[in-house]
């Protein structure tokens, strides 16, 4: 049985699937309708119920799963689901949402090895422990939690493994440019995103928090690093504390972007480029899995709405 974003356009099909996002919105004629994500294990795609009743919208709530009759469709060269018939999946059907979950491609054990093997590099005590005492407070989230609602690693496992691939870019630029600090290259990079773990609701019908929408995890992870710091008796005006944090509040790059402060050090800098690089890799390749040689993906948000070509020359 086909998956959601294996079926081609003009395509009908009738499948389970989760409801990752169900946003109740008003029509221009003043009538509700949901605005529905829908999810399986091999990503997601839009759809949207017309004239929802509220019966309906008591109903369709994000995180449940449903059985979908629908119409695979483009819209403004976008994928969208037209929705035939839908309804909440009954008992004795399959009903957990883990089922329909899209997740890392690496073993949760395999990442948790890797990543001891890089705790292991950072030989500064004072970040050292630090990065350990905050990756242990949060172990289960951080290899649970996707990286973002929507965008980049927007899958179970995805907080890690982003983190994980930037840990191994960062491996390969030390070694190119040798004045780099690579224990501090390395616990930036792990506790950049380390906030998330508050920010996001967790991998099942991810959603921003209440934390997430005031504070955001830049503010998060710079308050546990604090913490962290009373909790094991550290100074957080010692150099080593200063730079640390420097690192996860300059990660965004630019103000406009977030971050409080641009970077100042090469660290922080590289850091940057390393997250950028990894999100905007990562939202590629998941558009260009679903063309062929010779097409065009669909327009991707997180990449200023560009598409992108699939060159139809054989790899070598």
């Amino acid at each position: 049985m086909k998956q959601l974003r294996e079926l081609v356009v003009d395509e009908t099909f009738e499948m389970y699937v989760l409801l990752k996002s169900a946003d109740v919105r008003v029509a221009r004629n003043g009538k509700k309708f949901i605005a529905f994500t829908f999810q399986d294990t091999s990503g997601t795609i839009d759809g949207k119920y017309w004239g929802a009743s509220e019966e309906e919208i008591a109903n369709f709530t994000t995180g449940k799963v449903v059985f979908l009759n629908g119409k695979r469709e483009l819209y403004q060269n976008m994928p969208q689901i037209k929705i035939l018939h839908l309804r909440v999946a009954k008992e004795g059907e399959p009903t957990d949402p883990g089922l329909y979950m899209e997740k890392a491609p690496v073993d949760v054990d395999e990442m948790k090895q890797e990543f001891n093997d890089f705790l292991l590099d950072i030989t500064e005590a004072k970040w050292h422990r630090i990065v350990r005492h905050l990756v242990g407070k949060y172990q289960q989230e951080f290899f649970e939690f996707p990286a973002a609602k929507r965008n980049h690693h927007a899958f179970a496992g995805g907080l890690a493994f982003h983190t994980l691939t930037m840990l191994r870019l960062a491996k390969s630029v030390s070694e190119q440019y040798s004045d780099l600090n690579q224990s501090l290259l390395y616990a930036g990079i792990i506790l950049h995103d380390l906030g998330k773990v508050h920010e996001l609701s967790g991998p099942v019908s991810t959603e921003y928090t209440l934390a997430g929408n005031l504070l955001g995890h830049i503010v998060i992870i710079d308050e546990e690093i604090t913490r962290a710091c009373l909790e094991l008796n550290l100074s957080e005006t010692d150099e080593e504390i200063l730079v640390l944090k420097h690192m996860v509040l300059a990660h965004h790059g630019l103000l406009e972007y977030g971050s409080p402060v641009r970077p100042k050090i090469m660290e922080a800098e590289i850091l940057h480029h390393l997250d950028n690089l990894d999100a905007s890799m990562q939202m590629m390749l998941g558009a260009l899995k679903q063309v062929n040689p010779g097409e065009y993906t669909e327009r991707i948000f997180g990449l200023d709405n560009r598409n992108f070509y699939l060159p139809n020359i054989e790899t070598k």
